[in-house]
């Protein structure tokens, strides 16, 4: 796509869907950020849910591993940046998504990701705070702002909605603008450099 300084190339997103567990909830928040996603001009994106991933837990090169990593890999890699859905569990987050993470290496560097949360009384903010730790292990950038959701399945109603929508959806907006200025700044300085150059 061409562009100007004034009309810059959309952002590719993955929107990363950190549990499977069963009768997990993270797919009602991952539906109503997705609708905040594409009601933006700037962002453009994709859904990588950890529940529709094989990946074994032992980092070896098996067949179904090759498998898997072919159909997930490449929706990384073209990410400009990156937004992870979490729940927290026993104060942490998921397994699935730390094996998705271990992965790949090259596809979170010098990338954005944004961190949206769910949980009990804690929102999952817990889980979140290890997630920063990891991701800047992996020379991603994690944004400062947040949306997280306390005693989330009481504050969605039975089609998906958050009951008062207007603190989430501002918190959003805040955390996606700052991801797409991390994003377009981190795409700009790699097109002048590679990272790790």
């Amino acid at each position: 796509m061409k562009t100007t300084l004034d009309t810059p190339a959309p952002l590719n997103v993955a929107l990363v869907v950190g549990s499977n567990r069963h009768g997990r909830f993270g797919p009602v928040i991952a539906d109503w950020l997705l609708g905040r996603l594409r009601d933006r001009a700037d962002l453009v994106p994709q859904v990588v849910d950890v529940a529709e991933t094989d990946l074994p837990t032992t980092l070896a090169p098996t067949p179904e591993a090759t498998a898997a990593l072919a159909d997930i890999t490449p929706k990384l890699a073209s990410a400009d940046a990156f937004v992870v859905v979490t729940p927290e569990y026993n104060h942490s987050f998921p397994a699935g998504l730390k094996n998705l993470i271990d992965w790949h290496f090259t596809e979170w560097r010098a990338k954005p990701v944004a961190l949206v949360s769910y949980g009990g009384l804690a929102g999952g903010l817990r889980a979140v705070e290890h997630l920063r730790q990891v991701f800047a292990e992996l020379h991603a950038v994690t944004v400062r702002d947040t949306v997280s959701f306390h005693n989330a399945g009481s504050s969605f109603d039975d089609e998906g909605r958050p009951k008062d929508p207007s603190a989430p959806d501002a918190a959003a907006k805040t955390m996606l603008d700052q991801r797409v200025w991390w994003g377009r700044a981190l795409r700009e300085a790699k097109e002048r450099r590679p990272y790790g150059s």
